[in-house]
Parts: C-alpha cells; structure tokens; sequence
C-alpha cells in the first residue's frame, strides 16, 4: 500500500517544507479579502441609491397622481359652478365664481362682469351645468390641465324652452395656497 502523505501548502506551492514561512500568505490571497470588502461595499450602497432614488420616484409618481385626483374634482366642481347661472341670484353666481378663479381668468372674469350681468339680466337666463364627464391633461405637484365634457341647460327670454349646449372645455387648474383654483379656462 502507498505510503499516502498530505502536502502542506507550502509543498503544493513547490516549497520544501523548511525552507516556507507558515505564516506567509500569497500577497494575491491578501488582496482577495480587501477586494471583496470594497465591492461588496460598493454594491451595498449602490443598492441603497438606487433603492432611494426609486421610493423617492414613487413618492413622487404618487404627489402627482394624487393632486391630479384633487385637481380634477375641483375643476369639475367650478365648471358646474361657472355653467350655472339665475339671473336673480348673480351676485351669489359671480362671487362663486371668483372665489374659485386665479390669475389671468379670475382678472378677465372680474373685468367682464358688469357687462355679463347686464345681459344676463336684460335676457332673464338661467343655466344649469352638470359635467359629463372630465380627464386629466397634463398633471404636476400644483399645476394640473383638465379636459371637461358639460351639458348646460339654458332658458332665456329668446329660447324659453330649455335649450342643452354641450361644452368641452380645457380649465387649467393651480394650487394656491392648498386650494386648487382656476387659473385658466378655454373653450375649444
């Protein structure tokens, strides 16, 4: 039977036995465990960035679906407000519908009233709006553009008999002071 030996690594390296410190480590071996560590270390934190990066995407995803939500109910709620009309109530009417305006319409709405109203009064009309339904444009943190589909039932002393225009109607909508406002109002 052959005599069956283990080698010591020193010998599997090629080294007699006496002539290898037992305590030397390949210098390729100790650089093994520092290379580990960084890259491990690396990809750690790389993993972390990118898992911050996307909560914070997400969080960000979710502002905007969340003031889009906000934004699109205020908007169908101020374009029933701006399509209902009586003529024997329109200082309720007009304060309404400046209280949920801002900037460039709210200005034009307040310039235009005076004739508006002497119309309105001059023709006895009434208006009922009621939106159809409504999408949302374009959205971001406060400032989001919504499509809105209105029927509006009118009366005057020219039609009598209820009359239903159909509007669409693009109302940019801004958020002032936590309260979503109609900044702009188009109809295509």
């Amino acid at each position: 039977m052959p005599d069956t030996q283990l080698l010591t690594e020193p010998e599997v390296l090629g080294v007699p036995p006496g002539d290898a410190d037992d305590t030397t480590v390949p210098a390729s071996r100790k650089r093994l465990p520092h290379l580990t560590t960084g890259a491990l270390t690396l990809l750690v934190v790389t993993l972390a960035a990118l898992c911050g990066c996307l909560a914070w995407q997400n969080k960000s995803d979710r502002d905007i679906q969340v003031a889009g939500a906000a934004a699109r109910q205020a908007a169908q709620d101020y374009a029933a407000t701006l399509t209902s009309v009586d003529s024997n109530n329109l200082d309720a009417n007009f304060a309404a519908v400046l209280e949920g305006s801002t900037g460039e319409f709210h200005d034009m709405y307040r310039q235009s009233s005076s004739q508006l109203r002497q119309m309105l009064i001059a023709r006895k009309a009434t208006g009922h709006g009621v939106v159809i339904d409504s999408a949302i444009k374009s959205a971001t943190r406060d400032q989001v553009v919504v499509l809105l589909f209105v029927d509006q039932t009118v009366t005057n002393t020219d039609v009598p008999d209820p009359r239903v225009d159909r509007s669409r109607i693009i109302m940019t909508m801004q958020r002032i002071d936590g309260q979503w406002k109609a900044a702009k109002v188009e109809l295509p």
